[in-house]
């Protein structure tokens, strides 16, 4: 059935265009008819009164001006008019033309192509993946405080956000990997990107409320949640929220923090003299970066304490975030140099056995190639096998090697010998694997101010590719995510070098992701929280 208004439409247009004609044909008919008068003047025969000789030459002048007036004007109007009616006609010829339904205009926009789609998805993925790195680092200080009882709600919402944002990435993955083919069905991936970012960034949005009713770094939480929890329960320090509770955790944090950076200092410096260069390479600058934030938190932890002493609680709270923030990224550079020296000693350990395993292979594949002669290929895998192999060995007793490169090489020989991933063999390519994706998580963690879509959703393929026991594809994966993530921050540069004050430590924020980057200063610290709350606390 068609609704009256829409029946109505055809009626008023018809009306419209009726009154446009009639002016247009009256313009036109006055344009005709002025003209005119004065021939049908000149044709009456009405007496003319006698006058004298002066005065008939001087009418005759002003009758000549007259009539040359009386038939200008009109001409011109005429011209006026025919022009006027040729306008309106051309404007509606061409507004037809351009409307998709006759007499109506399209409330639909135009469909997003498939460029604008792409585009959307990976500003999706990447903002999800900052709140879910920002989220975790928050809540590991509330949960210093509250301890696990209080805070289930919170990690819940969290690991939900992280399941979701796995899901959109793997969706990402096949989608840049050509699945699925047909075009209706890669767009409604797209959609699911998308969709998923959202809700895991719903899921953290609904939950920053009620942790900063608990944590009343602002002032009392209101929150009905926090109002009805305990204001003790025994667990972290004490159960107790405000400024002055969470100042004393990421005071002490910071104090542990900085201890730990003189140690890795010292690590460091052993791991160089021990293995080859390319053993620390992965954590080289590591201690800087380490010292810069602390630096950096030590800052915002003294605004922190004195806005909390005068009760300014919206600046507390911002400078006590951004120093927790900073805390957390330097716990992150220390940790990163710690696990690498554990990993390269138990791969100095396995370095023997892996050797033993793999000779153990290529014996196998040759008794099976004596029964039964191999194509070239599998005699081109086993030649490049004993080169390996034998490489290693001088490597050992050459001088300083890189352990975990050395597993990785035997490994991949043995795999491309086609042999069983069990026994030390496994081990190898296990230890290899999470060191690569613990190294690739690192780095983009305390750069993920720069880094991209792009190596994060390599970094969470590496992840996903462990996690199903697939070590030998999480390694090259996890190492392809550091690598994108180190072009990225090359290319970025630091925007706040040379700047006044506290320059070092803004910029190492800034490209920590600690600091927003929305104002001059480095812009509000980001909080535990989705896409509308993560930049909640300004000043």
């Amino acid at each position: 059935m068609t609704s009256s208004l829409i029946r109505g439409r055809p009626r008023r247009a018809t009306v419209r265009t009726r009154v446009r004609v009639a002016h247009a044909v009256l313009g036109g008919l006055a344009g005709i008819g002025w003209p005119v008068l004065p021939v049908m003047t000149m044709a009456a025969h009405d007496p003319v009164p006698v006058a004298s000789a002066g005065a008939v030459a001087g009418a005759a002048v002003r009758q000549d001006e007259t009539s040359s007036a009386d038939l200008v004007l009109p001409l011109v109007a005429g011209a006026v008019a025919v022009s006027l009616a040729g306008y309106g006609y051309l404007r509606r010829t061409r507004r037809a033309r351009t409307r998709t339904t006759p007499g109506t205009v399209s409330a639909q926009p135009p469909a997003p192509t498939r460029a604008d789609s792409e585009r959307q998805a990976r500003a999706a993925l990447l903002l999800a993946d900052e709140c879910v790195r920002t989220s975790r680092e928050e809540l590991s200080f509330v949960r210093n405080l509250f301890g696990e009882g209080r805070t289930e709600p919170f990690t819940r919402a969290l690991r939900a956000a992280e399941t979701e944002l796995s899901a959109a990435f793997a969706i990402w993955r096949r989608y840049e990997e050509g699945v699925p083919e047909d075009p209706g069905a890669r767009r409604q991936a797209l959609v699911g990107v998308i969709g998923r970012c959202a809700e895991a960034g719903r899921r953290l949005d609904a939950e920053a409320g009620a942790l900063d009713g608990l944590r009343r770094l602002d002032g009392p939480g209101a929150d009905p949640r926090a109002a009805r929890e305990p204001e003790a329960d025994g667990q972290g320090a004490g159960g107790r929220g405000g400024a002055g509770a969470a100042l004393e955790v990421a005071e002490r944090r910071f104090r542990e923090a900085a201890a730990r950076t003189v140690t890795a200092q010292d690590t460091l410096a052993a791991l160089r003299e021990r293995y080859a260069s390319t053993a620390s390479a992965p954590v080289a600058g590591y201690v800087e970066q380490a010292k810069d934030r602390l630096v950096f938190a030590t800052t915002r932890l003294n605004e922190a304490r004195q806005a909390a002493d005068v009760d300014d609680g919206g600046r507390t709270a911002r400078h006590l975030r951004a120093g927790e923030g900073a805390v957390a990224q330097a716990e992150i550079l220390v940790g990163a140099v710690e696990r690498l020296a554990a990993r390269l000693r138990e791969a100095a350990g396995l370095v023997p056995a892996a050797l033993t395993g793999a000779e153990a292979e290529l014996a196998a594949v040759r008794g099976g190639e004596r029964a039964s002669p191999a194509p070239d290929g599998p005699r081109a895998r086993l030649a490049h096998a004993d080169g390996v192999l034998a490489a290693v060995r001088e490597e050992l007793t050459g001088g300083p090697y890189d352990p975990l490169d050395a597993l990785r090489r035997i490994s991949r020989a043995a795999e491309r010998l086609g042999g069983a991933r069990s026994g030390v063999l496994g081990v190898a390519a296990l230890l290899v694997a999470r060191g690569s994706v613990a190294g690739a998580e690192a780095f983009v963690g305390v750069h993920r101010g720069a880094v991209g879509t792009e190596a994060r959703a390599r970094l969470a393929e590496a992840v996903r590719e462990l996690g199903a026991g697939r070590p030998g594809r999480a390694d090259p994966v996890a190492r392809e995510a550091r690598e994108l993530g180190e072009r990225d921050v090359r290319a970025y540069g630091s925007p706040y070098a040379g700047a006044e004050g506290e320059a070092a430590g803004l910029a190492g924020a800034v490209l920590g992701g600690v600091l927003l980057a929305e104002e001059p200063d480095g812009g509000p610290p980001a909080s535990y929280g989705g896409p509308l709350t993560r930049s909640r606390h300004h000043l």
